[in-house]
């Protein structure tokens, strides 16, 4: 047997290859959008992707279902309950496939999403254990699906957490204990609030140490999975109804457009953002006015996401030789709209002193001396309510980055505004925002709340 995990840190997103070497015959399991290392792989190995199975419609990043179907003819399979626009094999509970002597049965999980299902997979068809079980995001490690989410519409989270909680106990706990475990997401994702770092387990230890399936009972299980989940990032209702629709394929080879800064200049009058994929550091020391901030080095297109409509043109601002990367990154949430980048930014920062502005980063203890100084600050916590349940800076207000956009009316934008996030990353994007949204007075703390809390301890 062929297994090899794929990870794709940016969006916690773990996906597969499964291949039997005995025949040569390839499945693919929740495919990231570009698809090219699962052909280049399945290609070193002798394989043919036969199959691309879907364990349930995503929200959190537009799978690559159509693009590998295209590149290789394979089936697109689903469970029998979904109803994609294009076509695709069903498959039933406890329907099993022969690869050759790798075989999968498929079981249907409904509770993060009604169509939810699981693949469990054997070595050889007469294996008396399974060699491991792919969940999707029925059951992470360290936690399960979150039954909320808006995708799955039509269901309130109550009546997905009843179903979460039989497909949990009567599907995939009554496997061997020695069964491996395979998410479709590790830690960072908002599919979920307690992942762990760690990408495989087994369903023994997760019994174990889960503190979902170590739940006494039922109604103890749909308290804990219900309660404390963080906001889901405005794009993921786009994403879930994206993922069922015939939509235009991926070419991941092809740049965007060069453009001049005049060109730049008449998209963003026309309605486009401008969207600056550097570092928070390198984004403070010089920016074109108007830009937002969200670095190519952290959660680029889960934040991006979070803050830009879904149906806005987009200019990329990043060094040169990352155009490619920026686009292609953009594109795995579905965010297709990106109609240029701007040439030689270095130089057009030079040459254009006039259209730079610096963004303003404070100490911790520059902020202290402000917050004691300006009677009128507002202070704004933009992390998720789980992380400022360990606290907070007095007087802040918490607002996460991706509710931003929608609740800019709860701000002053009159008043001296400082912006904290955990680390420097989400808080460089908020400010940014705000400064994009008519904010004079925007500063961010350097190193966030931790840096912030150690100064306020020491001190």
């Amino acid at each position: 047997m062929k297994f090899q995990q794929y990870y794709l840190e940016c969006l916690s997103h773990a996906s597969y290859l499964i291949g039997d070497e005995t025949t040569g015959r390839a499945v693919v399991v929740d495919p990231q959008r570009d698809i090219s290392q699962y052909l280049s792989d399945a290609e070193a190995a002798g394989l043919t992707i036969e199959m691309v199975i879907e364990t349930h419609f995503h929200a959190d990043f537009l799978s690559g279902h159509l693009e590998l179907a295209a590149a290789t003819g394979a089936e697109i399979c689903y469970s029998l309950v979904a109803e994609p626009e294009f076509a695709h094999r069903k498959m039933a509970d406890g329907e099993r496939v022969s690869l050759g002597e790798v075989t999968l049965e498929f079981r249907h999980t409904p509770g993060h999403t009604p169509e939810s299902m699981s693949v469990v997979l054997f070595e050889r068809a007469d294996d008396s254990e399974p060699y491991g079980v792919l969940t999707g995001d029925t059951l992470f490690i360290g936690d399960v699906g979150r039954p909320d989410l808006l995708a799955s519409v039509g269901f309130t989270r109550e009546e997905l957490a009843e179903k979460l909680y039989d497909s949990l106990h009567n599907q995939l706990m009554t496997l061997p204990d020695v069964t491996r475990v395979f998410p479709a997401h590790g830690a960072g994702s908002a599919c979920g609030k307690n992942l762990s770092t760690e990408l495989t387990s087994t369903i023994g230890d997760q019994k174990a140490t889960n503190y979902a399936l170590r739940a006494p009972d039922r109604d103890a299980f749909l308290e804990m999975v219900t309660a404390g989940q963080p906001p889901a990032p405005s794009y993921f209702v786009y994403d879930a109804i994206l993922n069922r629709k015939n939509r235009k394929l991926l070419d991941e080879e092809a740049l965007p457009a060069a453009m001049t800064l005049d060109e730049a200049d008449r998209a963003v009058a026309a309605g486009a953002l401008l969207v600056d994929g550097r570092t928070p550091e390198e984004f403070a020391l010089g920016h074109l006015e108007g830009a937002i901030n969200v670095g190519l080095g952290g959660r680029y297109a889960e934040f991006a996401g979070s803050i830009i409509p879904s149906d806005a043109d987009i200019v990329l601002f990043v060094e040169d030789g990352y155009e490619l990367e920026a686009k292609n990154r953009l594109a795995r949430i579905g965010f297709d709209r990106v109609i240029g980048a701007v040439s030689e930014t270095t130089r057009v920062l030079v040459e254009n002193p006039d259209r730079v502005r610096r963004a303003s980063r404070l100490t911790s203890e520059a902020f202290n001396g402000r917050h004691a100084e300006v009677e009128n600050i507002q202070i704004v916590d933009v992390r998720n309510p789980g992380e400022v349940e360990s606290g907070m800076i007095p007087d802040a207000v918490n607002i996460p980055v991706g509710q931003i956009p929608t609740r800019l009316g709860e701000l002053d934008a009159s008043r001296p505004t400082v912006i904290y996030c955990a680390g420097g990353y989400r808080s460089s994007v908020a400010a940014s925002l705000l400064r994009q949204n008519g904010f004079e007075d925007v500063s961010d703390i350097l190193g966030g709340f931790g840096a912030w809390s150690e100064t306020t301890q020491s001190a």
